[in-house]
């Protein structure tokens, strides 16, 4: 795929998505590191109805440590595997507040220090709560990128690679929101939706639905 299908296709979604921003709920960079860790391998719907409800309770390292995990495991009891995060975040709040002044760290490296929090988690943070140009492939972006030929890789780690280096500039800060929605509503895993597809005429999947 050349240059000026890649602006096409980017300046198509922005045109019908100017402000693209997660689903996940969220009023502060440490909100969204709680949401981010509890939604693997869970919706975001699933995710939004915990934290609705636990974020007016416990919203910052602090106050999740007074909950303790036996009090915080109530709240999340809903989504996969919550035993496992509950562990995950009551030592991420531990290295917070022990560690930086009960802020979210703004690197990559110290954000993977965080128990529950790999390069694909710390990528969605520093995108959305702080505005960098990363991109964090989950399967969504690993699917729109490969079957339309935006940045084609046998691992999400090639994908993101590809797709940090070939995105036009204007388009980086964004295209992570973009083409993660386009993946959960449009480009479906098992019957994409082609002919309602915004970006068809520059996709080049080969196995089209048209019809």
């Amino acid at each position: 795929m050349n240059t000026e299908k890649r602006t096409a296709i980017y300046s198509r979604l922005r045109e019908l998505d100017p402000s693209p921003d997660t689903e996940l709920h969220y009023d502060s960079p440490f909100e969204l590191l709680i949401a981010v860790i509890l939604s693997a391998q869970a919706t975001d719907v699933s995710v939004n109805k915990a934290t609705d409800k636990l974020y007016p309770v416990a919203n910052t390292p602090e106050s999740i440590l007074e909950l303790g995990i036996d009090g915080l495991k109530p709240y999340i009891k809903t989504i996969g595997l919550f035993n496992t995060k509950a562990e995950n975040i009551i030592k991420t709040c531990r290295i917070l507040v022990e560690q930086h002044d009960s802020n979210v760290p703004r690197t990559r490296a110290e954000l993977e220090q965080l128990p529950g929090v790999g390069r694909k988690t710390a990528n969605v943070i520093l995108n959305t709560a702080f505005g960098e140009p990363t991109i964090a492939v989950d399967t969504h972006i690993f699917r729109v990128a490969n079957r339309t030929g935006l940045a084609k890789g046998k691992t999400p780690l090639e994908v993101e690679k590809r797709l940090v280096r070939l995105t036009p500039d204007e388009f980086k800060k964004d295209a992570h929101h973009w083409l993660i929605l386009h993946g959960r509503y449009v480009c479906k895993a098992r019957k994409p939706l082609c002919t309602e597809c915004a970006i068809v005429e520059w996709c080049e999947y080969k196995n089209m639905e048209l019809s």
